[in-house]
């Protein structure tokens, strides 16, 4: 295909060209990775050893830096397959589901644990008669709870020091699979009346909520000791992450700027608000793929000045974050999403809180926060860093209640910030729109 074809192809095809030029960037840097003798081993241990938050898959007692993006590659190449089933709609929100799908591939989420989930979502196209490329985007945000998949394939329930494949295990992974991919589509429906639209990751409290209840039963109610939470943290490799992340989103904000529109209406998006929007039915395709490079690279920015250690998490963070580029969100809605996490961080040094800014769990939970850059957007800079702080407040605190098994966990924190902070904005404050209407 001509680079004249390609400006004339709609959004959707430009756009999972890109997923899938991603997914091949990972078997590349796969390949280049500095434990490369490692790949196989380091993925064999990926798929076999406990998921729930926060295990380093770039640690080599873990998996490995290699069968990390290896890992990476395989979800990765599962998400654009899906892409090409009949009546699959690549939109704003199909951007979203990858790269939030892919963001935990290096902590949580594997080629085995996403399956039995995604079966789920096939049966519920069953159910609902539904052609599957129609659920596209629920086939990757099933994926929120693979770590507990992993769980009751291998360590329910008595957690051992070696993996053991049940036919326990498999039944349950598959049941548990059903009921989440059938109940998540009706609850993410029902989300934005929980968060008003302000959370950008939608699935967060519609997965929060499943696993919290799926949780309970599995643990609480069957009188199953839960495992601990415990973060297993390695690292981290600063050049590998950088190199990779970097060397990527140039060559987006370059494609970008070749696709027709490009820096055309770029300015426009830059400044949208992110409430309620998917910039791919607003803007050009390549200021679309432009804002995935720049979002890219100002998170890769702030995540070297905040000093964080490069590890599995970190990496998938970024690219956790990025998900919502095509969604909502821009450096300029997110930044003062940062400032209430560094203010938060610098009060840590003065002994008045208790994770610094690059602390793992911190630099994790600030990729959910990003999803609140609508508050921003809308209420302007105050209210952002405001709902930055109450992030950071929240964060740590949540997984208590799902057990450490949401991968969504900064995406159900971010909607409950939203439901308590949201009503009093729109109480006792005017948003940006209502202030210009006021003063016309």
């Amino acid at each position: 295909m001509s680079m004249t074809d390609v400006r004339k192809a709609d959004t959707g095809r430009v756009l999972r060209a890109v997923m899938c030029a991603f997914t091949a960037a990972f078997l590349i840097g796969a390949l280049f990775a500095p434990d490369l003798k490692d790949i196989f081993t380091g993925l064999g241990r990926i798929i076999m050893l406990p998921a729930q938050l926060t295990k380093d898959y770039f640690k080599p007692e873990l998996g490995s830096i290699s069968g990390s993006m290896l890992n990476y590659f395989l979800v990765g190449a599962v998400c654009c397959a899906l892409m090409f089933l009949p009546e699959a709609k690549v939109n704003g929100g199909t951007v979203l589901a990858f790269f939030l799908t892919l963001g935990f591939c290096s902590y949580g989420m594997n080629i085995v644990n996403i399956l039995p989930l995604m079966f789920g979502v096939a049966v519920y196209s069953l159910i609902r008669k539904q052609p599957f490329g129609k659920n596209l985007n629920f086939f990757m945000f099933s994926t929120a709870i693979a770590p507990l998949i992993t769980h009751v394939l291998f360590y329910y329930p008595v957690v051992g020091e070696t993996p053991h494949l049940t036919l326990l295990g498999v039944v349950l992974a598959l049941v548990i699979g059903v009921v989440f991919g059938c109940a998540l589509p009706p609850l993410c429906a029902h989300s934005p009346g929980f968060h008003k639209g302000y959370d950008l990751y939608n699935a967060g409290p519609a997965a929060g909520f499943l696993c919290f209840l799926i949780f309970a039963v599995l643990y609480k109610t069957l009188g199953v000791e839960a495992p601990a939470i415990t973060a297993d943290l390695g690292e981290g490799n600063w050049t590998f992450v950088n190199v990779f992340c970097i060397v990527t989103f140039a060559l987006c904000v370059v494609f970008g700027i070749v696709l027709n529109g490009g820096l055309k209406d770029y300015g426009k998006l830059f400044t949208d608000s992110g409430y309620k929007s998917d910039f791919t039915a607003k803007y050009s395709v390549g200021s679309n793929v432009m804002n995935i490079g720049i979002y890219g690279l100002f998170i890769v920015l702030y995540y070297n000045l905040v000093g964080a250690k490069f590890t599995g998490p970190t990496m998938g963070a970024i690219f956790c974050m990025l998900c919502c580029c095509c969604n909502g969100a821009t450096p300029l809605n997110v930044f003062p999403i940062m400032i209430g996490y560094v203010i938060m961080g610098l009060l840590n040094r003065a002994g008045v809180t208790a994770f610094a800014v690059n602390a793992q769990a911190i630099v994790v939970g600030l990729c959910f926060a990003s999803g609140l850059a609508p508050i921003s957007g809308e209420y302007g800079i105050l209210a952002g860093i405001v709902g930055g702080i109450l992030h950071y407040c929240l964060v740590t605190s949540v997984p208590a209640i799902h057990g450490g098994f949401n991968l969504y966990n900064g995406g159900f924190t971010a909607g409950i910030v939203c439901f308590l902070y949201v009503p009093i904005l729109e109480h006792y404050f005017k948003s940006k729109k209502q202030r210009r209407e006021a003063k016309a």
